[in-house]
């Protein structure tokens, strides 16, 4: 991701189909966008990704390293109007670079429990369900368990 994708992410990532399954649920506004992007872009232990397909930006991946060289947590979203599939594609690109470019041990996920495409993804690409966290995200107005996943760079050829 380079500066000239921030309004096309933020467009994507303020959109209603994303920001509804979003731990921060509310509207970003560029300059927020900005300042978080400033950081995260600065920060060694961040992949800030833009997903294309033939040239056409499609989705966004966040990869942040926990432990150095070893385990990470990923999060990501395809923009609104991408075509049907471009999830699996976006996350079999993510899962790539993950343990072949970044040499990744174990990439961690989660997904409000609600969010059933994501969790309905993460399981098809190999991902083991390892924890459910009882109602750990407050909204505002409901608490949402969160689902806990886990792939290793060993499961992952397997699934590819």
């Amino acid at each position: 991701m380079t500066r000239q994708d921030l309004d096309q992410v933020l467009i994507w990532r303020n959109h209603e189909e994303v920001r509804r399954y979003m731990y921060t649920q509310h509207t970003i506004s560029l300059e927020e966008h900005t300042r978080w992007f400033e950081r995260a872009s600065q920060d060694p232990a961040r992949h800030l990704l833009v997903f294309e397909n033939d040239s056409l930006p499609l989705g966004f991946i966040n990869i942040h390293q926990i432990v150095p060289g070893s385990v990470a947590d990923w999060g990501f979203y395809i923009a609104p109007n991408a075509p049907k599939g471009t999830g699996r594609l976006l996350g079999q690109a993510a899962l790539h670079y993950a343990f072949v470019q970044a040499g990744l041990h174990k990439l961690c996920g989660q997904a409000l429990a609600y969010n059933e495409r994501s969790i309905g993804l993460h399981l098809s690409l190999g991902f083991q369900q390892e924890g459910i966290l009882r109602q750990q995200h407050f909204d505002g107005q409901h608490y949402h368990n969160v689902v806990c996943f886990g792939l290793l760079a060993g499961e992952w050829p397997a699934n590819s």
